[in-house]
């Protein structure tokens, strides 16, 4: 190492290089995004935890999939919000490897947590008469916590590889957060090992999860097209093709940001693809499940009702006698 060369202590994200105007309006609209981000996980998580009618595995593993879903935004987008406001405005390099941490727990442990929502879905399709003894409240909670705990440890095995590495420059990443490819460029050190791991991991995660699912949902189809009755069999097809829909949303980008030849991606490219997982893919999960679910469009029409009972019934007790 030359004696010109510094530590890394501070780390300054370039985010989106465009002109001030253009900045100003990309704030404004995903700070828009983040609220809807947040309201509609929200709205979702209230119904699961108020309505009782809720209260069975599929939408416990929904109601994880919004957590998540809130974290990744938390994780990622106040730190692009100020950099927004303020470019320049540098990070401690311990924040950013706190980021790239977190951002990566809740990647793989969304991974985990589609496939075991697609392995419920398997089971109530298939085998509906023993749904409530295979899908306990028990077996419920171990395949949550199994899937937290693996999407932690994993990420905790890539971080671990980074501090092993020497940081002396240069200062600047540019991306709108931490991601880790991005962070590996700072280092002065080979880091074979480092990509050779996430490589071998994008491959655990990004094939293995998407097969998965997809040997699922080819016996769900075929369990689908056997049912006789058409309101049993459009309900099936409704909520199967929610979850569908959400996990060719994730695994797509995960697999064109890790797994194409990134010769064909430039950078700016990529944080394109990244706002996926920031913004686009948990505003638009709640909106997936509520539009096309019944169960969950009746709850909050029941909580709605419920909020104007409530709302009459006061003003009705605070008038004069």
């Amino acid at each position: 190492m030359g004696e010109n060369q510094t530590m890394v202590t501070q780390v300054i994200l370039l985010g989106f290089l465009v002109g001030r105007r253009i900045q100003m309006l990309l704030f404004g609209l995903f700070s828009l995004f983040y609220i809807l981000t947040l309201l509609g996980n929200g709205v979702i998580l209230g119904l699961i935890c108020l309505d009782s009618r809720l209260h069975t595995p599929m939408y416990f593993f929904l109601s994880h999939l919004a957590i998540v879903d809130i974290a990744y935004a938390c994780s990622t987008v106040p730190q692009m919000l100020v950099n927004l406001l303020n470019p320049a405005k540098p990070i401690s390099f311990t924040g950013c490897l706190t980021q790239t941490f977190l951002f990566m727990s809740f990647a793989h442990t969304e991974c985990l947590l589609l496939v075991v929502m697609s392995y419920d879905r398997y089971v109530a399709i298939c085998h509906p008469l023993r749904y409530s003894v295979i899908m306990s409240w028990r077996v419920c909670t171990i395949l949550a916590v199994t899937s937290w705990a693996c999407g932690s440890l994993l990420a905790l095995v890539h971080v671990v590889l980074i501090l092993r590495l020497p940081f002396c420059g240069p200062h600047e990443i540019n991306h709108f957060f931490c991601e880790i490819l991005s962070v590996l460029k700072l280092a002065c050190a080979d880091t074979w090992l480092n990509k050779a791991v996430i490589f071998a991991a994008s491959v655990f995660i990004l094939v293995g999860p998407p097969c998965l699912v997809l040997v699922s949902y080819s016996r769900i189809l075929l369990a689908i097209l056997r049912i006789q009755a058409g309101e049993g069999r459009r309900k099936a097809f409704s909520t199967c093709s929610s979850h569908l829909c959400v996990v060719g949303l994730f695994f797509g980008n995960a697999i064109v940001m890790y797994m194409a030849p990134k010769s064909r991606h430039p950078e700016e490219q990529q944080k394109v693809l990244f706002l996926f997982y920031s913004f686009f893919n948990p505003m638009l999960n709640p909106l997936i499940y509520s539009l096309r679910n019944a169960e969950v469009k009746g709850a909050l029409r029941r909580a709605l009702c419920n909020g104007c009972h409530s709302h009459l019934g006061q003003r009705v007790n605070l008038q004069p006698q």
